[in-house]
């Protein structure tokens, strides 16, 4: 179960967690019923849910992110929750999580999505599971094909990609959750002025040194760190303490993926060392680029294990 939280956001669970759902409704929010609570944090609850007029067999096939009443106050945890409902009801693809309904205008204020099968990729890497080179490259470019159509259709930045905001499913469909970050380059904002609990290990150089200078690129260097640990098991960069992180992003160039993984192909290497530039320029050009790129590589190394 994902739980990488920031402090003014929750990391939902959407997976079905393979316990017994109860079919006695354990409460109700507008025209739902919450079934069961999957998780929590000091901000969110968040439940399996049913429609209201749903009988009591019914499965409860939808997820429920409830603010909890204490923030109800707080301008940047409802900011946060009404980022996300606008987000995930303008732009559609099979890889975003889509936000079906919402109540963001006035308390309670809840986010209604539907239940995903599988786990986060964060849980896929913590438990060693060992996927495929083409699978770990499929998974890759589900998400760019998913920032693309985030990046064209709004101009908005996702901010926040990383294991924990991308939902795998069995059959290794991936889903691109949490836009409550999510952001334009002129509403960008120094690392320290918003909470990145979990997230500086993926956070592009220019984020954590400039608050005007995020494009659409940031994402792709979040998403590169991601494809070097799906590939290496390690990060590119590790440190306990936030400002030696924020350094070594900034300053150091990461060991080559190969030295992790000799067998990995040259043209695999070479498109992650790019999408981890420290300039921005010198990274593909757009999110479209690195998923046709990695489209291409994908069938290269269809045979690879």
């Amino acid at each position: 179960m994902a739980t990488v939280e920031h402090s003014v956001g929750v990391r939902a669970n959407y997976a079905a967690t393979g316990q017994p759902e109860y079919h006695k409704a354990v409460g109700r929010i507008g025209p739902w019923q919450l079934v069961r609570l999957i998780n929590e944090s000091e901000l969110a609850r968040v439940y399996l849910a049913r429609p209201a007029e749903a009988s009591a067999d019914q499965p409860a096939t939808y997820v429920i992110k409830v603010l909890r009443k204490e923030w109800w106050r707080d301008p940047q945890a409802i900011e946060t929750q009404r980022r996300a409902a606008w987000l995930g009801q303008k732009v559609s693809h099979p890889h975003l999580l889509p936000i079906l309904s919402a109540n963001v205008q006035q308390a309670p204020f809840y986010l209604v999505s539907p239940k995903l099968k599988g786990q986060s990729l964060d849980n896929v890497l913590e438990n060693k599971e060992s996927l495929p080179l083409p699978v770990k490259l499929w998974i890759a470019r589900q998400v760019a094909q998913a920032l693309s159509v985030l990046h064209e259709s709004t101009g908005m930045i996702h901010a926040d990609v990383k294991p924990s905001n991308i939902f795998v499913s069995p059959e290794g469909h991936a889903t691109l959750i949490d836009l409550g970050f999510a952001h334009s380059p002129s509403e960008a904002r120094h690392w320290t002025s918003r909470p990145v609990v979990g997230t500086l290990n993926y956070i592009a150089p220019e984020v954590v040194t400039s608050s005007l200078s995020t494009t659409v690129t940031s994402d792709i260097y979040s998403l590169g760190v991601t494809l070097y640990e799906m590939i290496s098991r390690e990060l590119p960069f590790a440190a306990t303490a936030p400002d030696e992180l924020v350094r070594l992003h900034r300053e150091m160039t990461p060991s080559c993926v190969r030295h992790y993984a000799p067998e990995l192909p040259k043209p695999v290497a070479s498109l992650i060392h790019r999408m981890l530039s420290k300039d921005p320029l010198r990274r593909p050009e757009s999110s479209a680029v690195v998923a046709e790129e990695l489209t291409r590589l994908e069938i290269e190394c269809f045979s690879i294990r």
